[in-house]
């Protein structure tokens, strides 16, 4: 199947710090676009990859698993740590539960975590129920689009494959069990009003990481989908400051040559 009009990968050639940004479930790079654009903008280097299933139709999700969704990330991560010095991992909701689990096995090869609306885990009677349930309805009601600012929109599939959640659950349990391991500094921003995901998941996350140097921050203005909401400038600011603090100059590149590739890379789609 075709990949849906701007759901591609971003990727864009900068300076000596990058960045891997991870999308979340059923969603694609449509969500994290105008981020990863915003840190190329700042001479980063940017890696925003496409999930397998993800992209075309939901039917295609079906077909895959967490190990398919994180084997991508790991690739592109080692792929921009043999063109960087300094490298970072980012993700919405999903997205950031595959960046903390990047972070807890790569160790040093990461140096930094930046954790938007991070999932840890499904709650509810459906989540128990799943076992069974996938095996008798294919997919239940989506979940995209938990946006608070008018006229915008995520794009993703208006259904959930259930296999696909179920593959989902077992890896949140998986990531937990690995949350000890990060050690790295996290910045994790979260909106108190998400109808996606629960403020227990961040606090989970907060309790349970080894990391010492922890940054949270609420997004008051903001639903689920945070980086394409009200608080999205927010989000792009205080994540190029936080690797700008710990990787001091790398985004001051000269603007010039970074615009060129950065367009390039959009005109090409990825």
């Amino acid at each position: 199947m075709p990949v849906l009009s701007g759901a591609e990968p971003f990727r864009h050639e900068g300076g000596a710090a990058g960045v891997l940004l991870c999308h979340g479930f059923t969603g694609c790079p449509q969500s994290l676009r105008p981020w990863a654009e915003h840190l190329a903008g700042r001479g980063l280097t940017v890696s925003l990859p496409l999930l397998p299933g993800h992209g075309t139709r939901w039917q295609d999700m079906q077909l895959t698993g967490w190990q398919d969704w994180y084997a991508e990330v790991d690739r592109e991560l080692r792929a921009l740590s043999e063109r960087c010095e300094k490298v970072f991992v980012a993700g919405l909701s999903m997205g950031a539960a595959l960046a903390l689990r990047l972070a807890a096995r790569h160790g040093a090869g990461v140096d930094g975590v930046i954790a938007v609306n991070p999932a840890n885990r499904m709650h509810g009677l459906a989540a128990h129920a799943l076992p069974v349930v996938r095996h008798l309805v294919p997919s239940t009601r989506g979940i995209v689009s938990d946006i608070a600012k008018e006229g915008n929109a995520e794009l993703g599939y208006d259904r959930v494959p259930l296999h696909a959640a179920h593959s989902l659950r077992a890896f949140f349990r998986l990531v937990d069990g690995e949350l000890p391991q990060v050690t790295q500094p996290l910045l994790l921003l979260r909106s108190p009003q998400d109808h996606v995901v629960p403020p227990s998941d961040s606090a989970r996350i907060l309790g349970r990481v080894s990391s010492t140097d922890v940054t949270e921050i609420l997004l008051e203005q903001s639903y689920h989908v945070a980086t394409l909401d009200h608080d999205a400038d927010r989000i792009f600011e205080e994540s190029f400051a936080f690797i700008d603090r710990l990787a001091p100059g790398a985004g001051k590149e000269a603007s010039g040559a970074g615009q060129v590739r950065r367009q390039e890379g959009t005109a090409a789609g990825g």
